[in-house]
């Protein structure tokens, strides 16, 4: 059984995420079961998402403690939902900060030093997503970068991963998230 969070803030591409991972997971073989939990999914609420597989599985979320795997598009979020993450699970997490609305208006100030007191207590792989997909001239394929980071330790060959991305990320940035997930996938 392999129980999978995705976590990050509206805009970023978490349920997209999610999809590729359950599919890609379904091509193999596996029972999927994905569930999402948010509360704002508009650009800055928090969204959460679930993705189990394995040969039967019965419950689509994860318990606290249970995650095998933690990818968070923001560090904050990385944080926030770490405690899912079982003694030897692994988080993935692109470096980009977006403000939540209590920092935003002034009441509280954004944590420094986020990944390296998460690497004290666990295993962290880090990325910096944003400036990749900048640098392939789009902003919007962070999630594929990451996911492409992630994919290395979750399983299944590079080209199962890049046939469902093509599947589902829209026609016209099928080249760019390929580029995005293969830059990702070489970091891990």
């Amino acid at each position: 059984m392999m129980d999978i969070m995705v976590v990050g803030v509206g805009g970023q591409g978490t349920l997209l995420t999610s999809r590729i991972i359950g599919k890609t997971a379904l091509n193999a073989g596996y029972d999927v079961k994905l569930s999402e939990v948010h509360g704002m999914a508009q650009r800055g609420g928090s969204v959460v998402t679930y993705v189990r597989f394995g040969d039967k599985v019965y419950e689509p979320t994860v318990e606290e403690g249970k995650a095998d795997v933690l990818i968070a598009f923001e560090k904050l979020e990385a944080k926030r939902y770490a405690h899912y993450l079982k003694k030897d699970g692994i988080i993935i997490v692109n470096e980009s900060e977006i403000a939540p609305m209590s920092v935003v208006i002034g009441q509280a100030q954004y944590p420094e030093n986020i990944v390296e007191e998460l690497r004290k207590t666990h295993t962290v792989y880090s990325i910096d997503g944003d400036g990749i997909a900048k640098s392939l001239g789009n902003s919007k394929v962070v999630n594929s970068v990451v996911l492409g980071l992630g994919a290395k330790h979750i399983g299944f060959s590079e080209q199962e991963w890049l046939e469902v991305l093509k599947q589902t990320v829209p026609p016209k940035t099928v080249e760019v998230n390929e580029l995005a997930f293969k830059n990702g996938y070489e970091r891990g």
